[in-house]
């Protein structure tokens, strides 16, 4: 049996590995984030002046969400060539799709100077980042999945999942650090355009040292035994895993939810429910986001210690009292909010569990392709419904942004409840292996 499904320690070499994925996870999302913290000052360079304000946001914004749509299509594109020419390659490809986009951004020229040229270039651009950032997540925890040993699985995607959201972390802080060192006349002028550049040329730096990363053992297993997937893989995953796609479908809502609510949007409900200042609650969404991803890394080795199923039980509970308590405590003194981000941050860690279902549901010869399709679409679907869900919510009830959170959690719960008391879908044995054909 290949190393990548034995127990063993980690060696040098897989510590490389997680290393160099978690740094370019980190650096992409950073490069597709970052996009948002200075949306208000792109929409007025890249736009007509006349334009009035709340079309030239929408139409800001509506680029902001053409890279979310566009992760499904580059997802299974990514996917499709991963499972059948090597990780390695797509894992390589999508950073150096993400960086060049984002470096080139920081050098746009502006409706100034080239008129609509200027945000439909923007457009093409975004479009690039989210082809990109659907193939890195899913790529990334299938490559790290298929290094280390079996018993270490947990631990590398939460190391991995932790880098992911510490892209959004320095996002944050890139967007903190523009906005204390330069007025905003000098941001208008120029200086919105450092953080893409630097995103940007880190990215291809990091794209240069994943050049030294090694294809898995588990696709190179694969190809020695000739058992690479013959057809489309799309097809083999829709015609033979649908429970794995549904059950991995369903914890993506949960982690969407998760991330969507509690760390993104909830400083702008926080100002709007307590009139908080946004600068308050910008120090209480890094703290949040510093909470998941430390507790990330702590979520994968209580995996690999305790197995999903207790995992799944005992942090999800723990996360929902985690996220009540920020709101309700937040309600009652405002001075709570950034220790009750910190802590509702800890429990969404439990977002670690929704990799590690997905890479044990599919075979290695259709895996990345089975998480890639069930995450992006899932993705694609509830972050757009998510935020119409929530504000709907709002008017009936100052929690239902947390009841909808909630209610979310239960549900991909219960999915990892039901999938992992069912070994013949998958979920309770080791990484299925694809049959020798």
């Amino acid at each position: 049996m290949a190393d990548a499904v034995s127990s063993r320690p980690l060696t040098r070499g897989d510590a490389k590995t997680l290393a160099l994925a978690s740094l370019g996870g980190a650096l992409e999302f950073y490069d597709f984030i970052i996009y948002v913290f200075f949306a208000v000052v792109i929409g007025r360079l890249f736009f007509p002046p006349d334009m009035p304000e709340w079309l030239e946001q929408l139409q800001t914004f509506g680029i902001f969400a053409a890279g979310y749509l566009a992760r499904p299509l580059g997802g299974v594109i990514l996917a499709h060539f991963g499972d059948k020419t090597g990780r390695k390659r797509m894992f390589t490809l999508s950073i150096f799709m993400m960086a060049l986009p984002t470096l080139i951004i920081g050098i746009l020229p502006t409706y100034e100077s080239i008129g609509y040229l200027a945000p439909l270039l923007l457009l093409v651009m975004r479009v690039f980042q989210g082809a990109a950032i659907g193939g890195e997540a899913p790529g990334a925890w299938v490559f790290v999945s298929e290094h280390v040993p079996q018993n270490r699985i947990g631990l590398a995607c939460g190391l991995l999942t932790g880098g992911l959201t510490g892209g959004i972390l320095l996002g944050s802080l890139m967007a903190t650090l523009i906005n204390y060192v330069y007025t905003p006349t000098e941001i208008h002028d120029f200086a919105w355009r450092i953080p893409f550049i630097v995103g940007g040329v880190f990215g291809l730096v990091a794209m240069y040292l994943r050049r030294w990363l090694h294809e898995t053992p588990v696709f190179e297993a694969m190809r020695a035994r000739k058992t690479l997937v013959a057809d489309m893989p799309l097809k083999q995953v829709l015609s033979g895993y649908r429970p794995a796609v549904v059950v991995s479908m369903l914890v993506t809502w949960m982690l969407t939810a998760i991330v969507v609510v509690i760390i993104l949007m909830t400083p702008t409900l926080m100002q709007r429910l307590h009139g908080l200042a946004p600068l308050v609650t910008l120090y209480a969404s890094i703290a949040a986001t510093l909470g998941i991803t430390l507790s990330a890394f702590t979520i994968g080795a209580l995996i690999d210690r305790f197995g999903l199923l207790r995992v799944t039980l005992a942090g999800g509970p723990f996360f929902v009292v985690t996220a009540y308590a920020l709101f309700i405590g937040t309600a009652a003194d405002t001075a709570y909010l950034i220790p009750l981000s910190a802590l509702a941050g800890i429990g969404a860690g439990l977002i670690n569990v929704v990799p590690y279902t997905m890479v044990k549901a599919f075979p290695d010869y259709v895996r990345f392709t089975g998480v890639s399709f069930s995450y992006n679409v899932a993705y694609a679907i509830f972050g757009g419904l998510t935020p119409i869900a929530v504000q709907l919510l709002l008017v009936a009830d100052g929690l239902g942004p947390v009841h909808y959170v909630a209610g979310a959690t239960v549900i991909g719960i219960g999915a990892i409840v039901v999938y992992s008391l069912r070994p013949s879908l998958g979920l309770a044995g080791k990484v299925a292996q694809s049959p020798v054909r």
